[in-house]
């Protein structure tokens, strides 16, 4: 996955995210503990894999260590 892809698709969760939230409001067991199948099922754990190849990515660019 390139950068632009990466950033694009965390983009698409954010915006997923936060529809979720204004139209249905989000409990703090929906995000932290939500229950198998629940939309923010694997949201958080995704995100953050996602973020961290992007800083990865970023680092190596740039040729520095993280």
């Amino acid at each position: 996955m390139t950068k632009e892809e990466l950033i694009k698709k965390m983009i698409d969760m954010q915006k997923k995210f936060t529809e979720y939230e204004q139209k249905d409001g989000v409990e703090q067991v929906d995000y932290y503990a939500p229950k198998e199948g629940h939309l923010l099922d694997g949201y958080r754990q995704e995100y953050d894999e996602l973020a961290r190849k992007l800083v990865d990515m970023a680092h190596e660019e740039v040729g520095s260590k993280p």
